[in-house]
């Protein structure tokens, strides 16, 4: 992947065995740097040696003497083992400046050369470890590094207690580790130094997991797999590690709906207790493994007669969770449950499940025992799981309806009539609605391995596209095959040309052709009467042609909104809906935008399609952006980001509408490393248009932070891309404010002018009401670098007023912000007054502390070029007449606009000429020109 200049950062340490501890760790350091001391503590497996280790490594150097220990239980009754791990080694270097009483106790501890107990020689030996200590901190700091506390040696245990209570203003530090499970920490903690920050880590998410088992090599798990080793793993960094490497070598990987293999390792370390069960204890415990949701009368009615009494057995045991209300049976750990299961003869899980078949109330659990107790083909039982995939779909868990699929196909004789493949496609199908793509695709791939019936094979490609996301160059050879088996038939044809549009944009970034690639897509699916692929195909057309300022955009859209609708289409990320959605948000009406996307969201929740959720969530945050609620915006989207990380869908584009969120109500450096975190994944995914979005969220994040430059360089990228792209709607990215601002900030008001004239003709034409006001508040800007600061500040206090009536919170602040630092009068506190309240009441404390900046400044920031009412004649020498008059007007502070009213010409012709004088005088802008007379008029 080839990273561009713009957005390349030279790479950080981070202990990469910390994955997804990156907060608490860092309040780890943050603790030690400060001299104190940290108690990691944690369930077994939770990564708390992991953290420990890369702590020690990470702080290590900063101490002058590290004494470590690692306790086990096997030796957790040898008496003084701890103290001689930790003292062994230094023993020589401190004997000597110990009290001689001591020097002996401690010798004959660690040494084992004379007998010495805590009951004899108690306050020698206490003081000893206490003056050890003191002794190596006179030297310099010391760190002291120990693991599983749970199992020192008592005395040890006694004796460093004693001392790290008593260590005060001493440079001792202990980092510490100590498993609890269930039990409280409290007494570890007290016998740590006073100043001991205790640390709990928790389960991983899924994302997190997931990243954990890429780092370790377990690439290819497909994401449903994960979704399992999670859930089955509960978080557990060590458990997770085990089901990964136990399905990476085995030579059968679990089908969809099956148990995860569990290896010996852990079915030895949870199911230690299980032999203390009786046989009948053990059945039911089997019986509420194998049920989705068991409970005490669940259990009764599969024949567990004496549940009760047996699941309470295996609660005193630490199997079950003692639940405190509600009937639930649930397992201490969800790794119990699939150890047990997995633990048992076959045999005796078909049983399980049969009798589950019969006793569960709900119809799709009753189907899925059915089929887990029933061997070989039964059309019977496919038929009860296709009926409760379809019940699941209408519930809104496709997921689920995708595993009942695939169980269905294994059920189906080969000539049932659905055939297996149909119910496979129908799960694939399910599966990405799910955002489980990787199952989607590799059921898709083995279909497509057999089917020759046209439209199930078009139906399988459409799930492999599907599944590509962004990256559709990466089934760039899909395409021609799909096209060939679609042959002559319309509706097949148009499900083809209408992931072609998409292609076309995405891949080739040209909106005309995909514009055109959707049009057509419509007209063949209207042909073959295939009304779900006609709507998609014109939202789709409706929404590039809003992004391209196309005259169409408004009557596509009115007939992407004539019924008959088709529901799936309506709440779909690339339907109808959404084409309004957008529409809405580029019109101004953020009201009717809030309200359109909160219910296509909702929807979207109720039916379990994830992808769209995650696309939803994303817009509203948007939403809340534009409205200058910042707070709720950046909520919504690190809430967008998650699902995006969890589900590996929409990842860029969330890591994108995150960044512009951080940089308006959260962290600047947090939104810089999302910004090029969505650049770099665009351009690894081949995603031109995406890639301006993220290059804008850059420019955004580094004009917040105050690097001008910066963002410069990102904004010209974007609008270099823009042009290639035929993009022409500045309420798309809305970036020409902040490149405009920018510019004037490193001294070139001539080109941020030549960027609002651009702007501007293309607002106007589409009635961009706040993109003008924004251009407008930059323009102000730039009148005010050319001197005329009076013309900024009436324009100031109009925008000021306009974005307010729009609703645009935030840039409304901004320009009261412009207006604070303009004023004439000599500045002071009160006179951000304004600008504070309002970011404030936006919540965009990065912008608040732009304003704090400022006060303590003392004076308002303003770059003023000199002004020249008209050039002298030795500067514009060599200009033909038009090229004089141009720059004339040009050193009077004109538009472009304004200069081609004045001299009845068009704007391009202005932007011609002006072209012409640069190229002759040498220089680069509009305010080199006045620079240049300047400097010859000062001569």
């Amino acid at each position: 992947m080839t990273v561009g200049p713009d957005f390349k950062e030279p790479a950080r340490y981070r202990p990469d065995l910390v994955i997804g501890r990156d907060e608490l760790f860092t309040a780890a350091q943050d603790q030690l740097a400060r001299g104190g001391s940290v108690l990691l503590h944690g369930p077994a497996g939770i990564g708390k040696s992991t953290v420990l280790r890369a702590l020690a490594a990470d702080y290590g150097e900063a101490a002058r003497t590290v004494l470590r220990c690692s306790a086990t239980e096997s030796e957790s009754h040898l008496p003084f083992l701890a103290l001689a791990d930790l003292f062994g080694l230094v023993l020589d270097e401190i004997s000597d400046k110990l009290p001689a009483a001591q020097r002996t106790a401690l010798e004959s501890a660690l040494t084992g050369r004379g007998e010495s107990t805590l009951q004899r020689d108690g306050l020698a030996l206490r003081l000893a470890v206490l003056s050890a200590l003191r002794a190596l901190a006179a030297e310099g700091p010391v760190l002291l590094v120990a693991d599983d506390l749970q199992w020192l040696d008592s005395a040890s245990a006694e004796l460093l207690g004693f001392a790290a209570r008593r260590l005060g203003d001493t440079p001792v530090q202990l980092l510490c580790a100590v498993r609890t499970e269930d039990q409280e920490y409290d007494r570890h903690l007290r016998a740590s130094p006073p100043d001991t920050l205790a640390v709990r880590l928790n389960p991983l998410s899924r994302a997190q997991v997931s990243a954990l088992l890429d780092h370790r090599g377990y690439t290819d798990l497909p994401r449903s797999t994960m979704r399992e080793i999670h859930r089955t793993s509960g978080g557990n960094p060590l458990f997770a590690l085990e089901l990964g490497r136990a399905l990476g070598e085995s030579p059968t990987p679990p089908r969809p709906g099956e148990p995860l293999p569990v290896p010996t390792s852990l079915r030895a370390l949870v199911l230690s207790r299980l032999d203390m069960l009786s046989d009948e204890a053990r059945r039911t415990l089997l019986v509420a493994s194998a049920g989705a949701r068991p409970t005490l009368a669940l259990l009764h009615a599969s024949g567990r007669e004496n549940a009760e009494a047996e699941t309470a057995q295996a609660a005193a045991l630490g199997l079950l969770a003692t639940e405190s209300e509600g009937p639930a049976v649930r397992f201490a750990h969800p790794l119990i449950s699939a150890a047990l299961y997995a633990e048992a003869p076959a045999q005796e899980r078909r049983a399980a499940h049969a009798a589950l078949s019969t006793a569960a109330s709900d119809p799709i659990e009753r189907a899925r025992n059915l089929a887990l107790a029933t061997t070989g083909t039964d059309p019977e039982v496919a038929a009860r799981l296709a009926e409760a995939a379809a019940l699941a779909r209408d519930r809104g868990a496709p997921s689920v309806a995708a595993s009942l699929g695939l169980l269905a196909a294994r059920h189906t004789p080969p000539d049932g009539a659905p055939g297996p493949d149909e119910h496979r496609l129908r799960a694939a199908e399910d599966a990405i609605t799910a955002g489980e793509v990787d199952l989607g695709r590799d059921i898709a791939r083995e279909v497509l391995t057999r089917a020759t019936v046209p439209a199930d094979r078009i139906r399988a490609w459409e799930v492999v596209i599907e599944a590509a996301g962004q990256a559709l160059g990466d089934v760039d050879a899909v395409f021609p095959q799909a096209l060939a088996d679609a042959g002559d038939d319309p509706r097949l044809l148009a499900l083809v040309h209408y992931h072609l549009a998409w292609r076309k944009l995405i891949v080739e970034g040209d909106f005309s052709e995909a514009r055109q690639e959707a049009a057509h897509a419509a007209e063949l699916a209207a042909r073959g009467d295939d009304r779900r692929t006609e709507l998609m195909a014109l939202s789709f057309q409706s929404s590039t042609e809003t992004l391209m300022g196309h005259p169409n955009a408004p009557a596509t859209i009115k007939r992407a909104l004539k019924e008959p609708q088709d529901p799936y289409v309506a709440c779909h990320h690339n339907g109808v809906g959404a084409a309004r959605f957008r529409w809405l948000m580029m019109s101004d009406q953020l009201p009717e935008a809030r309200s359109t996307i909160t219910t296509l969201l909702r929807e979207v929740r109720r039916r379990g399609m994830v992808e769209s959720e995650v696309h939803f969530q994303r817009f509203l945050a948007e939403t809340e952006l534009r409205s200058g609620h910042c707070g709720r915006a950046l909520d919504l989207a690190r809430e967008s980001l998650r699902l995006a990380r969890d589900s590996g869908i929409g990842l860029g584009a969330s890591a994108m509408l995150t960044s512009l969120a951080e940089a308006s109500g959260g962290d600047v450096d947090r939104a810089l490393a999302l910004a090029r975190e969505a650049a770099e994944r665009a351009e690894e995914d081949g995603d031109q248009m995406y890639l301006s979005r993220a290059l804008a969220a850059l420019g955004h994040a580094r004009f917040v932070a105050g690097d001008a430059a910066g963002a410069v360089a990102s904004l010209r990228r974007v609008r270099e891309l823009e042009t290639g792209l035929r993009i022409t709607d500045p309420a798309r990215g809305r970036w020409h404010g902040d490149l405009a601002e920018a510019l004037v900030r490193v001294g070139e008001p001539g080109e941020a002018q030549d960027v609002i004239d651009v702007a501007r003709e293309h607002a106007l034409r589409l009635g961009r009401e706040s993109v003008l006001a924004v251009l407008d508040r930059a323009e102000a800007l730039v009148r005010a670098a050319l001197g005329d600061h009076e013309a900024a500040l009436s324009r100031l206090t109009s925008v000021q007023d306009r974005l307010a009536k729009l609703g645009y919170g935030l840039e409304e602040a901004r320009a009261a912000f412009a207006l604070a630092r303009l004023r004439t009068e000599r500045p002071g506190p009160t006179s951000y007054d304004e600008a504070a309240r309002l970011f404030r009441r936006c919540r965009a404390m990065p912008w608040l502390r732009q304003v704090d900046a400022a006060i303590a400044a003392g004076a308002p920031e303003m770059i003023t070029l000199p002004q020249q009412t008209a050039p002298p004649s030795d500067a514009l020498e060599g200009l033909a007449s038009m090229e004089r008059q141009v720059a004339a007007l040009v050193m009077e502070g004109a538009t472009n606009r304004e200069i081609a009213a004045r001299l009845f010409i068009s704007v391009k012709t202005v932007e011609a000429t002006l072209t012409r004088v640069y190229r002759k005088l040498g220089i680069r802008s509009r305010v080199d020109i006045v620079r240049l007379a300047a400097g010859r008029h000062a001569k």
